[in-house]
């Protein structure tokens, strides 16, 4: 894999800490040329500091789509295109349906799904121009199913997934491999560290371990023999879960 991603450019949100940093720490031990994103500006000067190689980090709050355009517009992915986005940022409140205000399900839905469009459409010209690249999205179990307090998570969640779906089909011809991937319960970052109970935490596991899945799928694309695949094989082939 350090063959095939040294040199490549990667956008990589949610990268200050938790499951993003591991994934950046391995990233950038294949090679990768990292562009990491995140709200937490300490935070991507401290990952920064341990990593070798030329990085660019931009602190930007992905709930905000003006910022975000513009964060991109700042990462000049028209001049040096990526060949990878992975999107790991999210948010999760949990609040009962009847609690949530307007403000909480923006900022969940936002930094899930506006993201997710305003940073594929950012790299998508340049991976089809140049042959193909791949897409991951980090989903989760609320993607596939239902959990009280979480609706907002649940709807954003849901939504990669049907994104993933579509952008599959229409990334194919295109050499652009489209994946989700869910990593389990089972991960001590901050997040869990807000949500988790005692019992879930004994369970936790380091999320260095589920790295190499992400630079496994950074580093996948689609042949483009043109050899036709019917939708639902291209719209669930490319689903790590």
């Amino acid at each position: 894999m350090s063959q095939v991603l040294a040199g490549q450019r990667i956008v990589l949100t949610g990268a200050a800490q938790g499951l993003g940093r591991a994934v950046a720490v391995a990233l950038a031990a294949a090679g990768a040329r990292l562009l990491l994103l995140d709200r937490d500006a300490d935070g991507l000067a401290s990952l920064a500091a341990t990593l070798a190689g030329g990085h660019q980090s931009i602190a930007v709050d992905l709930s905000d789509g003006d910022a975000t355009a513009a964060a991109l517009e700042e990462a000049r992915l028209d001049t040096d295109p990526a060949a990878t986005l992975i999107h790991n940022a999210a948010v999760l409140t949990p609040k009962p349906f009847a609690a949530m205000d307007l403000e909480d399900w923006r900022r969940t839905v936002d930094v899930g799904l506006l993201a997710a469009f305003l940073l594929t459409r950012a790299v998508w010209p340049g991976m089809a121009a140049n042959g193909g690249g791949a897409v991951v999205y980090v989903s989760s179990r609320s993607g596939i199913e239902g959990f009280a307090d979480e609706s907002a998570y649940c709807a954003a969640k849901h939504g990669l997934e049907g994104l993933m779906k579509s952008l599959a089909i229409e990334g194919a011809p295109l050499g652009i491999a489209v994946n989700t991937i869910t990593p389990g319960m089972y991960m001590k970052t901050p997040m869990s560290e807000r949500n988790y109970d005692a019992a879930l935490k004994a369970k936790w596991v380091d999320p260095a371990e589920l790295a190499p899945a992400f630079v496994a799928l950074a580093a996948r694309r689609v042949a483009r023999s043109g050899e036709r695949l019917d939708a639902w094989q291209l719209s669930r082939a490319p689903a790590a879960r």
